[in-house]
Protein backbone atom coordinates (compact mmCIF):
# COMPACT_ATOMS: atom_id res chain seq x y z
CA UNK A 1 0.00 0.00 0.00
CA UNK A 2 1.08 3.62 -0.62
CA UNK A 3 0.86 5.86 2.13
CA UNK A 4 1.12 9.81 1.54
CA UNK A 5 2.87 11.72 4.60
CA UNK A 6 1.68 15.28 5.00
CA UNK A 7 4.13 17.07 6.41
CA UNK A 8 3.45 20.48 8.30
CA UNK A 9 5.29 23.01 7.78
CA UNK A 10 6.41 24.92 10.53
CA UNK A 11 7.41 22.03 12.58
CA UNK A 12 10.71 21.15 15.01
CA UNK A 13 13.03 23.81 16.13
CA UNK A 14 11.63 27.31 17.28
CA UNK A 15 14.15 30.66 17.46
CA UNK A 16 14.10 30.36 21.41
CA UNK A 17 14.99 26.18 21.44
CA UNK A 18 17.31 27.24 18.76
CA UNK A 19 18.68 29.95 21.18
CA UNK A 20 18.65 28.08 24.40
CA UNK A 21 20.99 24.79 22.82
CA UNK A 22 23.63 27.12 20.77
CA UNK A 23 23.55 29.09 24.35
CA UNK A 24 24.80 25.68 26.06
CA UNK A 25 26.73 24.34 22.86
CA UNK A 26 28.78 27.20 23.11
CA UNK A 27 29.25 27.35 27.04
CA UNK A 28 31.03 23.98 26.42
CA UNK A 29 33.20 24.96 23.67
CA UNK A 30 34.77 27.88 25.10
CA UNK A 31 35.07 26.12 28.50
CA UNK A 32 35.84 22.75 27.84
CA UNK A 33 37.33 21.42 30.77
CA UNK A 34 34.97 23.47 33.17
CA UNK A 35 31.89 21.65 33.98
CA UNK A 36 28.72 23.83 32.62
CA UNK A 37 25.79 22.64 34.65
CA UNK A 38 22.24 23.50 33.39
CA UNK A 39 19.36 23.91 35.96
CA UNK A 40 16.47 21.41 34.41
CA UNK A 41 16.31 20.33 31.02
CA UNK A 42 17.75 23.36 28.49
CA UNK A 43 14.50 22.64 26.46
CA UNK A 44 12.03 19.93 26.75
CA UNK A 45 13.00 17.12 24.40
CA UNK A 46 15.08 14.06 25.74
CA UNK A 47 16.91 13.94 23.07
CA UNK A 48 18.26 17.33 23.11
CA UNK A 49 19.11 16.76 26.42
CA UNK A 50 21.03 13.32 26.05
CA UNK A 51 23.25 14.98 23.38
CA UNK A 52 24.42 17.99 25.93
CA UNK A 53 25.29 15.50 28.55
CA UNK A 54 27.66 13.56 25.76
CA UNK A 55 28.88 16.89 25.20
CA UNK A 56 29.81 17.41 28.93
CA UNK A 57 26.63 19.33 30.11
CA UNK A 58 25.16 18.28 33.53
CA UNK A 59 21.79 18.92 34.05
CA UNK A 60 20.48 19.47 37.62
CA UNK A 61 17.38 20.07 39.01
CA UNK A 62 18.00 22.81 41.61
CA UNK A 63 21.08 24.58 42.23
CA UNK A 64 21.99 23.12 46.06
CA UNK A 65 23.91 20.46 43.15
CA UNK A 66 25.94 23.20 41.77
CA UNK A 67 29.25 23.90 43.24
CA UNK A 68 29.68 27.23 44.67
CA UNK A 69 31.33 29.87 42.23
CA UNK A 70 30.44 27.47 39.18
CA UNK A 71 28.84 28.20 35.92
CA UNK A 72 24.93 27.65 35.60
CA UNK A 73 22.92 28.07 32.41
CA UNK A 74 19.34 28.85 33.11
CA UNK A 75 16.88 26.85 30.08
CA UNK A 76 14.42 28.47 27.76
CA UNK A 77 11.88 28.64 30.47
CA UNK A 78 12.78 30.95 32.62
CA UNK A 79 12.68 30.60 36.47
CA UNK A 80 11.77 33.01 39.25
CA UNK A 81 13.31 36.10 40.68
CA UNK A 82 14.21 33.69 43.97
CA UNK A 83 16.26 31.31 42.05
CA UNK A 84 18.26 34.36 40.36
CA UNK A 85 18.90 35.31 44.10
CA UNK A 86 20.18 31.48 45.46
CA UNK A 87 22.60 31.90 42.05
CA UNK A 88 24.07 35.47 43.61
CA UNK A 89 23.87 34.03 47.18
CA UNK A 90 25.61 30.89 45.96
CA UNK A 91 28.05 33.14 44.11
CA UNK A 92 27.22 31.33 40.87
CA UNK A 93 27.98 32.71 37.18
CA UNK A 94 24.85 32.42 35.57
CA UNK A 95 24.02 32.25 31.77
CA UNK A 96 20.38 33.18 31.28
CA UNK A 97 19.17 31.25 28.13
CA UNK A 98 15.35 32.31 29.09
CA UNK A 99 13.30 32.71 25.65
CA UNK A 100 12.53 36.22 25.32
CA UNK A 101 9.22 35.61 24.96
CA UNK A 102 9.46 34.02 28.39
CA UNK A 103 10.75 37.12 29.43
CA UNK A 104 8.30 39.71 28.02
CA UNK A 105 5.62 37.26 30.12
CA UNK A 106 7.75 38.50 32.97
CA UNK A 107 7.92 41.42 32.45
CA UNK A 108 4.51 41.86 31.78
CA UNK A 109 3.63 40.22 35.57
CA UNK A 110 5.73 42.54 36.85
CA UNK A 111 4.35 45.52 35.49
CA UNK A 112 0.62 44.24 35.98
CA UNK A 113 1.21 43.51 39.63
CA UNK A 114 3.50 46.63 40.85
CA UNK A 115 -0.02 48.82 39.15
CA UNK A 116 -2.06 46.72 41.72
CA UNK A 117 -3.73 44.01 39.65
CA UNK A 118 -4.48 41.29 40.98
CA UNK A 119 -2.84 38.87 37.90
CA UNK A 120 -4.85 35.83 36.54
CA UNK A 121 -2.29 33.50 34.63
CA UNK A 122 -3.71 30.85 32.02
CA UNK A 123 -1.20 27.67 32.01
CA UNK A 124 -0.49 24.25 33.90
CA UNK A 125 0.62 23.84 37.52
CA UNK A 126 3.91 22.69 37.90
CA UNK A 127 5.27 23.59 34.07
CA UNK A 128 8.39 25.50 34.73
CA UNK A 129 7.47 28.25 32.32
CA UNK A 130 4.55 29.06 35.01
CA UNK A 131 6.24 28.35 37.99
CA UNK A 132 9.04 31.03 37.04
CA UNK A 133 6.14 33.29 36.08
CA UNK A 134 4.15 33.31 39.41
CA UNK A 135 7.55 33.54 41.16
CA UNK A 136 7.74 37.20 39.76
CA UNK A 137 4.46 38.23 41.77
CA UNK A 138 3.54 35.59 43.84
CA UNK A 139 1.35 36.85 46.30
CA UNK A 140 -1.20 38.65 43.14
CA UNK A 141 -1.07 35.89 41.01
CA UNK A 142 -3.48 33.61 41.03
CA UNK A 143 -3.57 30.01 38.05
CA UNK A 144 -6.07 28.97 36.22
CA UNK A 145 -5.88 25.80 33.72
CA UNK A 146 -9.82 25.88 32.16
CA UNK A 147 -13.24 27.47 31.74
CA UNK A 148 -14.43 25.36 34.74
CA UNK A 149 -11.69 27.17 36.95
CA UNK A 150 -12.69 30.48 36.32
CA UNK A 151 -15.81 30.24 38.35
CA UNK A 152 -13.90 29.99 41.33
CA UNK A 153 -11.71 33.17 40.89
CA UNK A 154 -11.14 34.91 44.56
CA UNK A 155 -9.69 38.49 42.98
CA UNK A 156 -9.11 41.49 45.58
CA UNK A 157 -10.68 43.95 43.40
CA UNK A 158 -12.61 42.65 40.04
CA UNK A 159 -12.24 46.09 38.76
CA UNK A 160 -8.31 45.53 39.10
CA UNK A 161 -7.89 42.39 37.14
CA UNK A 162 -5.60 41.15 34.25
CA UNK A 163 -4.41 37.87 31.96
CA UNK A 164 -1.21 36.33 31.02
CA UNK A 165 -0.79 33.05 29.53
CA UNK A 166 1.62 30.26 29.55
CA UNK A 167 3.35 30.95 25.67
CA UNK A 168 2.95 27.15 25.03
CA UNK A 169 -0.78 26.55 24.96
CA UNK A 170 -3.58 25.64 22.57
CA UNK A 171 -4.79 28.80 21.27
CA UNK A 172 -8.58 28.09 20.98
CA UNK A 173 -7.96 26.63 24.62
CA UNK A 174 -6.98 30.09 25.79
CA UNK A 175 -9.54 31.81 24.10
CA UNK A 176 -12.18 30.25 25.51
CA UNK A 177 -10.57 30.38 29.15
CA UNK A 178 -10.59 34.17 28.57
CA UNK A 179 -13.52 34.64 27.30
CA UNK A 180 -14.95 33.13 30.58
CA UNK A 181 -12.91 35.56 32.05
CA UNK A 182 -14.13 38.71 30.60
CA UNK A 183 -17.60 37.54 30.99
CA UNK A 184 -16.29 37.11 34.97
CA UNK A 185 -14.28 40.00 35.15
CA UNK A 186 -16.04 42.71 32.57
CA UNK A 187 -12.39 45.13 33.29
CA UNK A 188 -9.91 42.07 32.63
CA UNK A 189 -7.22 43.91 30.98
CA UNK A 190 -4.40 41.69 28.83
CA UNK A 191 -0.97 42.06 27.17
CA UNK A 192 -0.65 44.69 24.62
CA UNK A 193 0.37 41.61 22.50
CA UNK A 194 -0.45 37.95 22.46
CA UNK A 195 1.68 35.91 24.82
CA UNK A 196 1.67 32.52 23.32
CA UNK A 197 4.71 32.49 20.93
CA UNK A 198 4.58 32.71 17.30
CA UNK A 199 5.83 28.95 16.84
CA UNK A 200 3.16 27.43 19.16
CA UNK A 201 0.72 29.06 16.68
CA UNK A 202 2.06 28.42 13.46
CA UNK A 203 2.39 24.53 14.66
CA UNK A 204 -1.07 24.32 15.74
CA UNK A 205 -2.37 26.01 12.52
CA UNK A 206 -0.02 23.62 10.76
CA UNK A 207 -1.79 20.71 12.16
CA UNK A 208 -5.37 22.05 11.76
CA UNK A 209 -4.10 22.39 8.16
CA UNK A 210 -3.44 18.73 7.97
CA UNK A 211 -5.31 17.16 10.40
CA UNK A 212 -8.62 16.38 8.52
CA UNK A 213 -7.04 15.39 5.50
CA UNK A 214 -4.99 12.21 7.51
CA UNK A 215 -6.08 8.78 8.91
CA UNK A 216 -3.11 9.43 11.50
CA UNK A 217 -1.24 12.10 13.19
CA UNK A 218 2.22 11.36 14.48
CA UNK A 219 3.51 14.21 16.68
CA UNK A 220 7.49 13.78 17.29
CA UNK A 221 8.01 15.29 20.94
CA UNK A 222 8.99 14.48 24.70
CA UNK A 223 5.76 13.55 26.88
CA UNK A 224 6.94 16.74 29.20
CA UNK A 225 6.98 19.33 26.09
CA UNK A 226 3.76 21.31 26.37
CA UNK A 227 3.62 22.67 22.94
CA UNK A 228 4.15 18.86 21.29
CA UNK A 229 1.14 17.28 23.41
CA UNK A 230 -1.03 20.74 22.50
CA UNK A 231 -0.64 19.51 18.96
CA UNK A 232 -2.10 16.49 19.73
CA UNK A 233 -4.83 17.24 21.60
CA UNK A 234 -5.54 19.55 19.02
CA UNK A 235 -5.13 16.74 16.23
CA UNK A 236 -7.53 14.77 18.32
CA UNK A 237 -10.14 17.54 18.89
CA UNK A 238 -10.46 17.45 14.82
CA UNK A 239 -10.89 14.10 14.90
CA UNK A 240 -7.78 12.52 13.75
CA UNK A 241 -6.24 9.33 15.97
CA UNK A 242 -3.29 11.28 16.80
CA UNK A 243 -0.26 9.65 18.73
CA UNK A 244 2.84 11.52 20.23
CA UNK A 245 6.67 9.80 19.72
CA UNK A 246 10.03 10.77 20.96
CA UNK A 247 11.26 9.31 17.78
CA UNK A 248 10.70 6.70 15.31
CA UNK A 249 11.68 3.60 17.57
CA UNK A 250 7.48 4.26 19.71
CA UNK A 251 6.19 4.00 16.01
CA UNK A 252 3.58 1.47 16.13
CA UNK A 253 2.29 -0.82 13.53
CA UNK A 254 -1.56 -0.91 14.79
CA UNK A 255 -1.38 3.12 14.27
CA UNK A 256 -0.32 2.58 10.68
CA UNK A 257 -2.73 -0.29 10.01
CA UNK A 258 -4.93 1.37 7.42
CA UNK A 259 -3.70 4.38 7.60
CA UNK A 260 -3.45 5.77 3.98
CA UNK A 261 -2.77 9.45 4.72
CA UNK A 262 -0.06 10.35 8.07
CA UNK A 263 0.02 13.41 9.10
CA UNK A 264 3.32 14.28 10.22
CA UNK A 265 5.01 17.42 12.82
CA UNK A 266 6.99 18.30 15.59
CA UNK A 267 7.13 20.17 18.35
CA UNK A 268 9.07 23.32 18.99
CA UNK A 269 11.84 21.23 21.15
CA UNK A 270 12.03 18.02 19.16
CA UNK A 271 15.29 18.15 16.69
CA UNK A 272 14.52 18.18 13.18
CA UNK A 273 16.79 14.86 12.48
CA UNK A 274 13.67 13.14 14.81
CA UNK A 275 11.31 14.03 11.76
CA UNK A 276 13.72 12.64 9.01
CA UNK A 277 13.96 9.30 11.09
CA UNK A 278 10.27 9.07 11.48
CA UNK A 279 10.11 9.26 7.65
CA UNK A 280 13.06 6.66 7.10
CA UNK A 281 10.99 4.05 9.56
CA UNK A 282 7.33 4.79 7.07
CA UNK A 283 9.39 4.19 4.07
CA UNK A 284 10.72 0.85 5.46
CA UNK A 285 7.27 -0.38 5.72
CA UNK A 286 6.34 0.53 2.31
CA UNK A 287 6.31 3.16 -0.49
CA UNK A 288 5.74 6.96 0.70
CA UNK A 289 5.06 9.73 -1.19
CA UNK A 290 5.43 12.99 0.57
CA UNK A 291 3.71 16.29 0.34
CA UNK A 292 4.97 19.66 2.29
CA UNK A 293 2.25 21.69 3.64
CA UNK A 294 3.66 25.29 4.84
CA UNK A 295 1.28 27.81 6.39
CA UNK A 296 4.50 30.13 7.22
CA UNK A 297 7.90 30.81 6.75
CA UNK A 298 9.94 31.89 9.80
CA UNK A 299 12.55 34.16 10.10
CA UNK A 300 12.66 34.87 13.02
CA UNK A 301 16.50 34.90 15.36
CA UNK A 302 17.25 36.12 19.05
CA UNK A 303 20.71 37.31 19.55
CA UNK A 304 22.67 35.11 22.11
CA UNK A 305 23.48 35.72 25.98
CA UNK A 306 26.58 38.79 25.94
CA UNK A 307 28.38 35.54 27.42
CA UNK A 308 28.61 33.15 25.02
CA UNK A 309 28.29 35.53 22.04
CA UNK A 310 31.68 35.53 19.96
Amino acid sequence: MERTVLLAAPRSFCAGVERAIETVERELDQHDATPVYVRKQIVHNRHVVADLEQRGAVFVEELDEVPEGATVVFSAHGVAPQVRDEADRRGLRVIDATCPLVTKVHAEARRFAARGDTVILVGHAGHEEVEGTVGEAPDRTVLVADPAGVAGLQVEDPQRVSYLTQTTLAVDEVGAVVDALRERFPALKGPGSDDICYATTNRQEAVKAIARDADLMLVVGSANSSNSVRLVELARRLGTAAHLIDDASELRDEWLAGARVVGLTAGASAPPRLVQEVLDALRARGPVVVQERRIASEHLQFSLPSAVRP
